[in-house]
């Protein structure tokens, strides 16, 4: 019954039921601070959803305080990690939810954050080994976010670590691993090839080129989907980002609204930004 529990919530992680994702995390407001006005929330997270967004991701308060008419048609991911901009170590991580918690909230995944090469990786592999326990326990999807940062790591761009990154969660109990863009970008081919779960790109380009371009290249290589934030809620109109995101990442014809006469970007020279 639980190991059905979970199949059932993962699917309903891919609204076009296609095993590809599309997620917007919102846990900005605990790292950097409010992200809309409090009054603008609600009305953010409608359009995330008009646009096709597969999933959300955000804290437990966040969760509580859903009007519930809004995820009829959007999956509710609940992060479980914590830390602020202010701390004396930003990439340490602290666990501040519990998958029983993100079950009576209604969640149908939680994700964990894990900085490997930081002062405190080794807390944080405990933590996310032990949400997965409880996750296979309760029959919860769990997303790994798990990036190279910190004082050990020399190119957090390097394929080869990205793909052992993506081992990392694989075999602590993930089901999927959020991670950075390789650079040259079709290089995320050979972190796909040797991950035993979906890969989830995580961010955009920061130097304010084409979003969606960007992420036809990324999908391209193989990944399963795209978990974007900041580009995408800071963005003029969100939902029409999502919805053109959504048809890059769920395969509609012309749905990126790139033509073939189109010069497209040089990838390989942008650093992929972080949602």
């Amino acid at each position: 019954m639980l190991k059905t529990g979970k199949l059932l919530r993962l699917r309903r992680l891919s609204l076009a039921g296609d095993d590809r994702h599309l997620l917007v995390p919102l846990d900005h407001s605990v790292s950097d601070g409010p992200i809309v006005p409090a009054d603008k929330w609600d009305d953010l997270l409608r359009a995330l959803v008009a646009g096709g967004a597969d999933g959300i991701i955000v804290h437990k308060g966040r969760a509580s305080a859903l009007p519930p008419d809004i995820l009829k048609n959007c999956a509710l991911v609940v992060h479980l990690s914590a830390s602020t901009a202010r701390s004396a170590d930003v990439h340490a991580k602290v666990l501040v939810a519990d998958v029983e918690e993100a079950l009576r909230l209604g969640a149908d995944a939680v994700s964990v954050h894990v900085n490997i090469g930081s002062d405190t990786e080794a807390q944080q592999l405990a933590d996310l080994g032990a949400v997965a326990r409880s996750c296979d326990a309760w029959g919860m999807p769990l997303i790994a976010m798990v990036y190279p940062r910190g004082p050990r790591i020399e190119d957090p761009r390097d394929p080869a670590l990205l793909a052992h990154l993506a081992n990392v969660a694989a075999d602590l109990g993930a089901d999927m691993v959020k991670t950075s863009v390789a650079l040259p970008i079709d290089r995320m081919a050979e972190v796909v090839a040797n991950s035993p779960i979906p890969v989830l790109a995580a961010g955009g380009p920061p130097d304010g080129s084409d979003l969606v371009e960007y992420g036809a290249a990324v999908m391209a290589t193989g990944c399963g989907g795209l978990a974007i934030g900041r580009r995408i809620f800071s963005a003029p109109s969100p939902a029409a980002l999502v919805s053109r995101l959504a048809a890059v990442v769920h395969g509609v014809p012309g749905g990126n609204g790139i033509t073939d006469d189109m010069h497209m970007t040089n990838y390989s020279t942008i650093v992929a930004g972080v949602a």
